[in-house]
């Protein structure tokens, strides 16, 4: 799809749906000043052109369980294509990573990491550093977390 300019209903759309994907089409519409049908349609040109990835369910991980953050820094073995796709396919099969980031400056990997507690971050620990070879590997436990939203910054469009 080529690409679309965005304007202010669109913007609105995008936002309500980031606040909350279960909302209905009608509720949307009637938020924007729509009818159902041109509110869908946008809808579906914004799914088509990349702007909604995805509509899911966020959980809440303390009560999964999961009361652990880790933030997990790599230096690369090696700087090759290679090298660099077998560590991006390493890292990325693992549950437990929900975040994981090519980064600049003195680290080149992060991963940010979710475990129960710090025998199941021992566990991942370990398969991530026996599957490949590393440089170096720091972690750094989350003590609290002060923030935490999935909503992008909208102000800018």
């Amino acid at each position: 799809m080529k690409n679309i300019t965005l304007d202010r209903i669109d913007k609105e759309i995008l936002s309500f749906i980031q606040d909350d994907a279960e909302r209905s089409v009608a509720d949307i519409a009637d938020a924007v000043g729509l009818s159902q049908t041109p509110c869908w349609r946008r809808i579906q040109r914004l799914q088509a052109a990349d702007f909604i990835k995805k509509r899911v369910g966020l959980l809440n991980a303390q009560k999964l369980g999961l009361s652990m953050t880790v933030f997990v820094q790599v230096k690369a073995a090696r700087h090759d294509g290679q090298w660099l796709d077998k560590f991006a396919q390493h890292a990325s099969g693992f549950e437990e990573v929900v975040e994981f980031y090519r980064m600049s400056g003195e680290y080149d990997y992060l991963l940010k990491v979710l475990v129960a507690d710090m025998v199941s971050f021992d566990h991942f620990y370990k398969r991530l550093v026996n599957g490949i070879d590393l440089n170096d590997v720091t972690s750094s436990f989350a003590m609290e977390q002060i923030k935490y939203a999935t909503a992008i910054p909208l102000n800018h469009l």
